[in-house]
């Protein structure tokens, strides 16, 4: 008997979400080290990973780098198929799907911003669901949505402010346009 190998071809396309979904994992694991003042309350600094891509490639794409974000994000942290798990996973299917939505019925009205901010929305409701029908049935959680929302629409418009400098930044040719070397920042003109 031989063995047999299975050649796959790596496209461009491929490359690119699985480096976009690399910086989003990162973004993931430095948010973890944040202290959180309310359990549950992050920034969602991955989000703007997902929105820079969802504009500049489309919805597709940013799925996959979000949906890789959400499980290699919960290998790494070591909360794989744990609650913590099934509400990111059930924020960031609600926020792909408001996305989808969004774009496909009002192509081009909203903006990374409005984007970024009804995204928020969706990511805490799908997650207050969660928690209401699954892990705490039976406990009114409506007094702590005005909380959520609140924050959820602070880190829906930083985010979105941020994804909407970064798309502008690469808009003119400045995103990962670094120097690399400080001869190459003297030589550009940018160097201290």
């Amino acid at each position: 008997m031989t063995a047999s190998t299975i050649e796959l071809a790596v496209r461009e396309q491929d490359r690119r979400v699985a480096i976009y979904a690399a910086y989003a994992v990162g973004l993931t694991l430095a948010e973890a080290l944040i202290p959180l003042p309310i359990p549950g309350l992050k920034p969602g600094l991955a989000n703007i990973v997902t929105l820079v891509v969802l504009v500049l490639y489309g919805w597709r794409m940013a799925a996959w780098v979000s949906l890789l974000r959400v499980v290699a994000g919960a290998l790494l942290l070591g909360s794989f198929l744990t609650p913590a798990f099934v509400l990111s996973l059930s924020g960031a299917l609600a926020s792909l799907t408001i996305l989808a939505l969004l774009r496909s019925l009002y192509p081009g009205i909203l903006g990374p911003v409005g984007l970024s901010v009804l995204a928020a929305f969706a990511h805490v409701g799908a997650q207050l669901m969660v928690v209401d029908l699954w892990l705490m049935p039976g406990v009114s959680l409506l007094s702590l949505a005005p909380l959520f929302l609140a924050a959820a629409w602070v880190t829906g418009l930083v985010n979105g402010l941020v994804a909407a400098r970064l798309l502008a930044d690469a808009a003119h040719g400045r995103v990962g346009d670094a120097p690399r070397t400080s001869a190459e920042a003297v030589q550009r003109g940018s160097a201290p």
